[in-house]
C-alpha cells in the first residue's frame, strides 16, 4: 500500500469513527488540522506520512469524551495503522505524537517527547483552537457541557495542574485566559507563530467587544 493509499484509508476511517461527534472535535476539525499541518510542513523538513497520519488520528478518541482516559486514542490509532501494515517506526512516532499533542500534556512535567512532526501537528491543532474558529469551538463545547458563558464572580485559574485543568468546569470565557490566549506564545514553528498572531489579535478584539456588550456599554 502506498503512502497516498494509507492516508486515503485513514481519512475514511476517521470520518466514520467521528460521525456524530461534538462539533468542535468532529471530522471538520480534523480536516482543518490536517490541512494546516500540510501547510506548515511545506516550510519544515519533516516526515510527510507521519505528519499526515498524526494530524488525522490525533483526536480519534479524545480523552475529554472518554472519562479522561488518554490511552484509548493512541491504542485505537495503533491498531488501525497495524491493520494497514504501516511500518512500526511510523506507528510508534504517530502514537507518541497523539500522546503528547494536547495542551494538558504541556502541563505535565513528566512529558518529554519532542519531534519536528509533533511540533508541526501541535501547531496546526493549536491554530484551530484560536481565532474565529477557536472562539466558535470553545462556546460550542461549553454548550455541550452545559457550562456558563461567563461569570464575573469566577476568576480564571492560571496555575492549574494537568489534573485540575482536565477536571475544570469553569465558564467558557475563563478558558480564553487559561488556554486560548496562551497558545500564541506556545507555537513551535515559524509558520505557526506567524499564523497565530492574527488569530490571537482577533480573540483580543472579541473579548473587548464581549465585555462592552456584557456591561451594557455597546
Amino acid at each position: 500500500m502506498t503512502n497516498t493509499e494509507i492516508v486515503k484509508e485513514t481519512i475514511a476511517f476517521v470520518k466514520e469513527t467521528l460521525h456524530g461527534a461534538e462539533g468542535g472535535h468532529d471530522w471538520f476539525h480534523i480536516q482543518r488540522v490536517f490541512r494546516n499541518s500540510l501547510l506548515i510542513a511545506k516550510e519544515e523538513e519533516a516526515d510527510a506520512l507521519v505528519v499526515s497520519l498524526a494530524a488525522l488520528l490525533h483526536d480519534i478518541a479524545d480523552a475529554k469524551f472518554n472519562d479522561g482516559d488518554e490511552s484509548i486514542g493512541p491504542t485505537l490509532a495503533k491498531e488501525f495503522l497495524k491493520s494497514l501494515s504501516v511500518e512500526e517506526k511510523v506507528i510508534d512516532h504517530v502514537v507518541k505524537i497523539i500522546l503528547n499533542i494536547s495542551f494538558s500534556s504541556s502541563l505535565d512535567p513528566e512529558k518529554s517527547f519532542s519531534s519536528k512532526e509533533l511540533m508541526i501537528v501541535q501547531d496546526a491543532d493549536r491554530l484551530d483552537a484560536i481565532g474565529a474558529i477557536g472562539i466558535a469551538r470553545a462556546f460550542n463545547y461549553g454548550g455541550f457541557k452545559n457550562r456558563e458563558m461567563y461569570n464575573p464572580e469566577l476568576a480564571p485559574n492560571l496555575k492549574m495542574s494537568k489534573e485540575e485543568y482536565k477536571k475544570s468546569n469553569a465558564p467558557t470565557l475563563n478558558h480564553f485566559y487559561e488556554k486560548l490566549l496562551l497558545l500564541k506564545d506556545k507555537m513551535n514553528t515559524a509558520s505557526g507563530k506567524r499564523l497565530a498572531e492574527e488569530r490571537h489579535q482577533f480573540m483580543l478584539q472579541y473579548l473587548e467587544q464581549f465585555y462592552m456588550e456584557w456591561n451594557g456599554n455597546a
